[in-house]
């Protein structure tokens, strides 16, 4: 999984698959063994697999699901866009065609389905501030329409309301007529100001902890000294102290053991108990 991960760190995983479209999905989710373990992946964004690999099948939805589409939706356009596109893809497809609202996906460094799933954001918008229904598909192969009330939607955190596993794939979203030019400025502006305060040359998840409510985890986290620490190869951005690095060789257990330096020293220094962003997967070893 090294391969297929932003931090380029991780063990193998038994069975990988990449469908070529939404129908082959279908067919390969019903004819699986109902207790076959299945994770998507994206681009591996925000994602740490541990060096021991993990157990069940991946399935990759970034090379064949990520068409973008203008639709109409009673008396106005959306924007459907299925779960393997970028989510930074889809700010410069809105403002193609008209749109402002959409630039904050440019700072999103995942796809779409890592988008929904955690309800990412940035300068202050959400994922799913622009949602109006997704596509599911579930294990038995049964692809639905699902409205955005039929999910409980908070700070990084997408919760059904239904029983059933249901995975994402594919989402319609409204934005806001506009001015496509004025958008596509400050859709660089952002990228600037990416470029200039995110470790984005050297491989990393993004953000590894979620903003505590009132306070921002990359403060906390410089104020307690902690920029430039290390763990083997893993190593605290001096760049943005909430960006964990591959600085070169690092092993996925060099990451977690930092992440969890990190969350104590915090929590010690100021009685903050970081709560992860970075979502941990796979076999654990002593």
């Amino acid at each position: 999984m090294r391969r297929h991960t932003s931090w380029r760190v991780g063990g193998s995983v038994d069975r990988c698959y990449t469908p070529a479209d939404l129908e082959d999905l279908a067919v390969y989710l019903r004819n699986i063994p109902i207790d076959e373990p299945v994770m998507f992946v994206g681009l591996g964004s925000n994602l740490l697999v541990r060096d021991a690999g993990l157990r069940g099948t991946v399935i990759f939805t970034h090379p064949t699901l990520g068409n973008l589409e203008l639709v109409q939706v009673d008396d106005h356009q959306e924007i459907y866009v299925q779960t393997g596109a970028a989510s930074p893809k889809v700010s410069r497809f809105a403002a193609k065609h008209g749109f402002e609202g959409g630039e904050f996906m440019t700072g999103i460094p995942g796809t779409v389905g890592g988008a929904l799933a955690m309800n990412a954001g940035c300068y202050g918008t959400e994922t799913w501030d622009v949602v109006t229904q997704v596509l599911t598909v579930d294990r038995s192969g049964q692809i639905r329409k699902r409205r955005h009330h039929d999910y409980k939607i908070g700070y990084r955190s997408v919760v059904p309301d239904f029983g059933n596993e249901e995975f994402f794939a594919g989402a319609w979203l409204r934005f806001s007529p506009g001015d496509g030019e004025r958008s596509r400025r400050r859709i660089k502006a952002l990228l600037r100001r990416r470029i200039s305060t995110q470790p984005l040359e050297i491989p990393n998840a993004g953000s590894v902890f979620r903003n505590p409510p009132g306070d921002h985890a990359a403060r906390l986290i410089e104020a307690c000294g902690l920029k430039g620490s290390r763990q083997g190869g893993a190593m605290v951005s001096p760049k943005h102290a909430n960006f964990i690095v591959n600085a070169g060789g690092a092993s996925a257990r060099d990451i977690e053991t930092l992440i969890e330096h990190v969350r104590t020293a915090v929590r010690d220094k100021h009685g903050v108990d970081l709560q992860r962003e970075v979502r941990i997967v796979g076999e654990v070893t002593e």
